[in-house]
């Protein structure tokens, strides 16, 4: 394998960049290496004379134009896009200064021939087999053109005293051959050592992607993932927590990294620690509240020390148990309206005939007489039974809305005079109506009039004895859930804590009077139009039912 011309048309920007910071230590060895080696000669020649050096001033100025190529290499690295055919150049340089240095410090007797061996390196490592052999083949031709300068006494004229020791085409040829197979096997050695390096980082550059692709992926499935996962170790510690867990046990991760698991959550000490099926428990959130999970537990074993960890994954199954209750008692409700519906038919016969006796009776009674008292009684009692057994035949039967769009603030005001008409209303509650005339509604309008009797009513009766009752009915829509929220606001005595779940089931009242199927009736004709109603308090004092309904 070896590395292409790595021109920017042509060779990728890792490959170009690499090479770039080869071409950097090159620029520094070269000036390091051959400044130490010319220094530590100088100061061998003072005490053994036997090493030729040429006079100071040839040192000078070949360590002084050595520098100053350096530099403006440096300087054309900063420029330069086409590090291939520039890292040829430097290195091809490199063999001429070189091939320098060696005429002028004794030739084929000079202690610095050696130096002929970086070249070869450099070329085997930033260009590889092709490069090796090519800057072995070109200091092999340099090296012979020395010799045969040496060899015609050429080099006197450069250098006195210049020591020639090639009497001999015998001589010359032995150092040739010599050289040039030490040159080659240099290049073959290192250019196998180079091929050898670049599989080991290519093979590297492989393995790290596929690690940063992989550790990616799974830092993005731990961070996204609807699933809570805990890791711990050995000892139960908790090791990770993801945003899934967070979001489930509102702590965060700081918080609960490094504490025992059990002690944060004891309900999920209960897990076999060889049993994977799922469990289900309950565990206490930040705020002290208690949820249901469902959780599994997992062994995890680091096979460098055998440490046994885990990891658990668990869901908030809060939902799940609301839908399940919500079936049951839909389930309950539905076998119950059955069998109420037919006797509430069987009753109301029965009752209007006794209605209607009675009116008899009472035509033909006097006005002062106790009977003409108990008349109005069953009268009265009659009226509030037929109204409960309308209610509730109302409640069993399936509802089906027949949606049309309607201006939400004329229903409104029109239920509002209806409750007006009222004998039982409170003349001096003070209804705030804010609805804008143009706000339309796309539902049942006779089952919206209706959800909004029954809680402007329940709302009326909260305020009831208090000294300035006050109900605001309020509305907009909401753009970017496409909804409709109608909210009913009292100041009155609110709704307890403890009975806030209850309020919209069936019969469940706490008024003496009260059918308990009027925020029932509510919840029902909401959902069937898709729906949600809620239930919060007022500040400083009252509740709210918030209505929301889709536009669409």
């Amino acid at each position: 394998m070896r590395l292409p011309d790595l021109c920017p048309q042509t060779g990728s920007l890792a490959a170009n960049i690499h090479l770039k910071k080869q071409i950097q230590w090159l620029l520094f060895f070269r000036v390091l290496f051959l400044s130490l080696m010319l220094g530590s000669s100088v100061l061998l020649q003072t005490k053994t004379p036997s090493i030729f050096l040429p006079p100071l001033h040839y040192l000078a100025y070949f360590i002084a134009g050595l520098y100053l190529f350096t530099i403006l290499s440096a300087l054309m690295l900063r420029v330069i896009h086409c590090y291939s055919r520039f890292g040829y150049l430097q290195i091809t340089l490199d063999t001429i200064l070189v091939t320098l240095l060696v005429f002028f410090t004794g030739g084929s007797q000079s202690v610095f021939t050696v130096v002929y061996f970086f070249p070869i390196l450099m070329g085997a490592f930033m260009l590889f087999r092709r490069g090796s052999l090519l800057f072995a083949t070109l200091s092999t031709l340099l090296f012979g053109g020395l010799l045969l300068v040496e060899y015609g006494g050429y080099a006197a004229r450069f250098v006195s005293a210049y020591p020639s020791h090639l009497a001999a085409v015998q001589m010359l040829l032995h150092y040739f051959i010599i050289y040039s197979l030490t040159f080659f096997l240099v290049a073959i050695l290192s250019s196998m050592l180079s091929t050898r390096l670049q599989k080991t980082e290519a093979e590297l550059f492989e393995t790290v992607r596929d690690y940063d692709r992989l550790s990616f992926l799974y830092k993005q499935i731990f961070d996204d993932i609807n699933t809570g996962i805990i890791t711990v170790d050995s000892d139960n510690l908790i090791t990770s927590f993801n945003p899934a867990a967070e979001r489930i046990t509102d702590y965060r991760a700081g918080e609960i990294i490094g504490q025992k698991l059990f002690q944060m959550f004891p309900g999920m000490k209960t897990a076999l620690l060889q049993d994977e099926r799922r469990h289900m428990t309950t565990i206490p959130r930040k705020n002290g509240e208690t949820i249901p999970v469902g959780y599994s537990f997992s062994m995890l074993t680091a096979q460098e020390d055998n440490k046994n960890g885990g990891v658990y994954t668990m869901q908030d199954l809060s939902q799940i148990k609301k839908m399940e209750a919500q079936v049951q008692q839909a389930e309950k409700m539905a076998t119950i309206g059955k069998m109420a519906a037919g006797i509430a038919h069987e009753l109301r016969n029965p009752l209007a005939a006794i209605s209607g006796a009675v009116q008899l009776l009472d035509r033909e009674t006097k006005d002062d007489s106790v009977n003409k008292r108990l008349f109005g009684i069953i009268m009265r009692e009659s009226d509030r039974l037929d109204a409960t057994i309308h209610e509730f035949l109302l409640f069993s039967k399936p509802v089906n809305p027949a949606k049309e769009l309607f201006f939400l603030r004329d229903l409104a005001w029109e239920a509002m005079e209806t409750l007006g008409q009222d004998p039982g209303w409170n003349a001096d509650l003070i209804l705030d109506l804010q609805i804008s005339p143009d706000l339309e509604c796309w539902a049942d309008p006779q089952l919206v009039r209706q959800v909004l009797l029954n809680l402007v009513a329940n709302s009326a009766n909260a305020c009831r004895n208090m000294e300035q009752g006050m109900i605001l009915l309020r509305a907009e829509e909401i753009p970017e859930s496409m909804t409709i929220v109608l909210e009913i606001i009292d100041n009155g005595h609110g709704i307890e804590e403890n009975i806030r779940e209850r309020v919209f089931e069936p019969f469940f009242t706490t008024r003496e009077t009260g059918t308990g199927l009027g925020l029932a009736i509510v919840q029902q004709i909401v959902h069937s139009h898709g729906g949600e109603i809620s239930l919060r308090d007022a500040q400083p004092q009252g509740a709210i039912f918030s209505v929301r309904l889709p536009l669409v």
